[in-house]
């Protein structure tokens, strides 16, 4: 199994959850963060002062896959968060030794 943690853009949540559902991953996990990388931030106005906004607001979505299915995931995502602009986002990819459905006992492929 693979760990899949993407960070992308808030305006296109939606779009990569309804990529994915259609390609049957069946859960995810979103979290607000805030982070920089190439896009570098930008300034911003505020009472007649300049700041410099370092950390911008971005989307991490974490899914668990089987390796079967990790490349079809990956293209999911990456063709539904493009923009093409600088800040589009990454993706991390991880090993996942193994799974247990807290409810029901079960571990492996079968939990996800």
């Amino acid at each position: 199994m693979k760990k899949v943690e993407a960070i992308i853009r808030h305006h296109k949540l939606e779009e990569v959850k309804k990529a994915l559902t259609e390609h049957g991953v069946t859960g995810m996990t979103i979290t607000e963060v805030r982070g920089f990388g190439r896009q570098k931030g930008h300034t911003e106005m505020y009472r007649g002062t300049e700041y410099t906004v370092d950390f911008l607001p971005k989307i991490k979505m974490e899914v668990v896959v089987a390796e079967s299915k990790l490349q079809v995931v990956l293209d999911t995502i990456v063709r539904a968060a493009k923009t093409g602009q600088v800040g589009d986002g990454k993706i991390f990819v991880s090993d996942l030794p193994d799974v247990v459905r807290i409810r029901t006992g079960e571990s492996g492929e079968s939990a996800v």
